[in-house]
């Protein structure tokens, strides 16, 4: 990865063009060809460097749900119980955390009910009691990772 790789995901972060090109429009911001800029992401996200490029919904206004979700998985099972977590396509995403329940992940779902459906088939799947933590109250924090 080198500056301007590192400058693309910053920026990419902060703001993406509504524009019919609007990678053209970028590119030009990075003195780069869109096809320099297009190729750029693609290799980032080939490399793992990004895991997903492409925009946020708010599920709750579009009619779904989501919720915050943990589990405590055994040590010697978890790598399998994250890929059965995973498998799911209602997992935004998942990630390790040193606690008890050590496993938490996010579900977005396009009917309120599915909620309860992916955590029941999550708990049959793994043999693991999934916590449901639902948000009370939103907050907009505008997180950003510097790179």
């Amino acid at each position: 990865m080198d500056a301007l790789d590192r400058r693309i995901i910053n920026e990419l972060q902060r703001e993406f063009p509504l524009d019919e090109r609007p990678f053209q429009v970028l590119a030009e911001r990075f003195d780069a060809s869109e096809a320099e800029l297009i190729e750029r992401v693609q290799k980032l996200l080939d490399d793992g460097v990004l895991s997903r490029f492409g925009p946020m919904y708010h599920a709750e206004k579009l009619g779904g749900a989501l919720t915050l979700c943990a589990l405590a998985a055994p040590d010697e099972r978890f790598d399998e119980i994250a890929g059965q977590v995973n498998r799911h396509p209602e997992v935004a995403h998942n990630y390790a955390r040193d606690h008890a329940l050590n496993m938490w992940f996010v579900i977005a779902t396009e009917r309120p009910e599915r909620v309860d459906e992916v955590i029941a088939e999550i708990e049959d799947e793994t043999g693991c009691a999934v916590l449901n933590m639902p948000k009370e109250q939103e907050f907009f924090v505008g997180l950003h990772f510097e790179v």
